[in-house]
Formats: C-alpha cells, sequence, structure tokens
C-alpha cells in the first residue's frame, strides 16, 4: 500500500512538471504580443459584416456592400465612404470622421494601394486569418531630443511650412538674379548703340564744318584808310 502511495505522489509531480513545463514553453510569447488591439477587432469585425446597416432589413442585404473584403482577401474596400461614415464609423468607433479613421490604419502600417478607390491593405490583416491581427503593432514615433509632452503636435507642418518658405524665397532669388542679368544684357546694348550714334553724329558734324570752310572760301581781308 505504502508502495502504491508513493508510485501515485511521483506521477503526480510528474504530471505537474509537464504542464509547467508546456506553459513555460507557450509563454515565449509576451502577453503584450498576444493582445489584440480593439481598433482592429472593429475593423475586421466591420469588414466581415460587409457595413450592413440593419442585417434584418432584406432591401438593405441586397444593396452593394458598404465596406468589403477585395477579391484575393488580402485587403477591403470602402465601396461608399459617405454611407461608411455616416453609417458605420458611429457604430464601431462613436465618430464619423473617415479621416480620422485613415489616420488610424496608417498608425498600424495600412497602405491605400489603389487611386480609384478606398482599398487598404497590411500583410497581416487577412480574410479568415484573424489570429493574424495579434501580430499587428502600432508603429513607433521616431526618437526625439524632447519629450513627448514639449515636442509640439504641429512641429512637423512647421518644418515643412519652413522648408517651403526656404525654397520659396531661393526661387526668388534666383528669378531676381535672371531678371537683374537681363537687365544688365540690355543696358549693355542700349550704351553700345548710343556710343555708335555719338561716333556717327561726331562724323556728321566734321562733315559739316568742312562744307562751310569750303562754301565760305577765305575770309577777304580788312583794309584800314588814315584820316
Amino acid at each position: 500500500m505504502a508502495e502504491r502511495l508513493t508510485e501515485l505522489k511521483l506521477n503526480n509531480t510528474a504530471a505537474a512538471a509537464t504542464v509547467a513545463s508546456g506553459s513555460g514553453s507557450g509563454g515565449g510569447q509576451s502577453p503584450r504580443g498576444r493582445c489584440v488591439a480593439p481598433f482592429l477587432l472593429k475593423t475586421y469585425d466591420l469588414v466581415e459584416e460587409g457595413g450592413v446597416a440593419d442585417q434584418g432589413e432584406e432591401e438593405e442585404r441586397k444593396r452593394p456592400s458598404i465596406v468589403s473584403w477585395n477579391e484575393e482577401g488580402d485587403g477591403f474596400v470602402v465601396w461608399r465612404p459617405a454611407e461608411f461614415s455616416e453609417l458605420i464609423l458611429p457604430r464601431y468607433f462613436k465618430h464619423n470622421n473617415f479621416s480620422s479613421f485613415i489616420r488610424q490604419l496608417n498608425t498600424y502600417g495600412f497602405k491605400k494601394v489603389s487611386s480609384k478607390r478606398w482599398e487598404f491593405k497590411q500583410e497581416k490583416f487577412q480574410r479568415g486569418h484573424k489570429k493574424l491581427l495579434a501580430e499587428i503593432t502600432r508603429k513607433k514615433c521616431e526618437p526625439s531630443v524632447f519629450p513627448p509632452y514639449l515636442k509640439s503636435c504641429s512641429e512637423e507642418n512647421n518644418n515643412a511650412a519652413t522648408d517651403e518658405g526656404t525654397n520659396h524665397n531661393d526661387s526668388d532669388n534666383n528669378n531676381n538674379n535672371e531678371s537683374l542679368l537681363q537687365q544688365n544684357q540690355e543696358l549693355k546694348k542700349q550704351n553700345q548703340h548710343l556710343q555708335s550714334q555719338i561716333a556717327h553724329f561726331k562724323q556728321l558734324q566734321s562733315r559739316l564744318l568742312q562744307c562751310v570752310s569750303q562754301y565760305m572760301g577765305t575770309p577777304p581781308k580788312l583794309s584800314y584808310h588814315s584820316p
């Protein structure tokens, strides 16, 4: 009987060790890595449902989907953006700002892949593979020398505006320089033309004096008589 109890204890210990080992190997992935962002879950669900405002209405179900998977199932398309903003966004995200929804997609690595329609893709966002959502993470902000609470939200816009202003000033300076060069060339041409006219008038003056001299001849000598 004592041997039987000892054997049972050994079996229980081995089983506990096996369970502990299994949980340890499964815990190689951090809990944070297994956590799916609510935004991704809601987006996946609304694409799965096709954006139907009320699944019970037959007429609504017959209409084209507001949003759906693309043909390959590796992305989704918002077919009717106006209705998507008015009906779907408030239902899932408590707002109706389509631009805000797109910004959120961008933070999770989604890309707009078509210029003709609102189609978005992310390599881990696939039809029938909801478990892959756990592998999607938010983009990290680039490191800055300033703490986040000191960094202005419009810093990038200000930098862009500054760069644009600098480029604009450089362009104006280049245009001004070209204009000055053109004016300088025009002045040189005008100066050369005036010099040519002066030389021509000097020649005319010389000829006129010669003609007058020839016409007048030698001037008569004056005679004086004594009283």
